[in-house]
């Protein structure tokens, strides 16, 4: 019995010992990889930026009613700011990815325009959130329906727009957030759809 338990112990660290080198091949090669493909984005030059996809707030189409409460002025008085800032949505777009396109010299540019875009939807997402709780749903549908199509990953966005679709009737429009949501490219892109799904009878 003891030579049995040896003999599968011996097995065990042989097989583990292959395993670990296995792995710390994998590690080697892929920080090797990452470290070529950092040298090359560094060396990138800057390049122009006319094709990246600028959001524009729609002043005109959201409810900058200042008599709301002084949480809901705040929100709407930064939400005035950002509009005269450039916004750019980069989730799932790397550091790295970003010299590559872009240039090495546009990466802290490009960063701000990603914190506006940051900004943006969490500050979309609370007002919404204000409006919702004081009574004001359609304005808040407004205020959702633009964070969406500005491409927000806050699930809170997606399922509070679902609930208000529900609670008209409106089914086919949870259905469209699907669509819209199962093309984020952030890493919440699954948690949202799945949200969704489950909000639908």
């Amino acid at each position: 019995m003891n030579l049995l338990f040896l003999a599968s112990f011996i097995l065990f660290l042989i097989w583990f010992t292959a395993r670990m080198h296995v792995q710390k091949k994998k590690e080697k090669n892929f920080n090797a990889d990452f470290w070529k493909r950092e040298a090359e984005a560094n060396a990138v030059r800057r390049k122009p930026l006319d094709q990246l996809h600028y959001i524009t707030i729609p002043l005109s189409g959201l409810p900058l009613n200042d008599s709301g409460s002084e949480k809901i002025r705040e929100c709407i008085r930064t939400i005035r700011e950002l509009s005269d800032q450039r916004i750019v949505n980069l989730n799932g777009i790397s550091n790295t990815d970003l010299k590559l396109t872009y240039g090495a010299p546009n990466l802290p540019l490009l960063s701000e325009y990603d914190e506006n875009f940051t900004l943006l939807i969490s500050t979309l997402q609370k007002w919404a959130s204000l409006l919702y709780d004081a009574g004001q749903t359609a304005e808040a549908q407004a205020v959702l329906e633009f964070a969406v199509s500005a491409g927000s990953d806050i699930s809170g966005s997606y399922k509070l727009l679902a609930s208000i679709y529900r609670d008209h009737q409106e089914e086919q429009k949870i259905q469209d957030l699907i669509r819209s949501a199962s093309e984020l490219s952030s890493p919440m892109k699954d948690i949202i759809v799945r949200t969704l799904q489950e909000s639908c009878p």
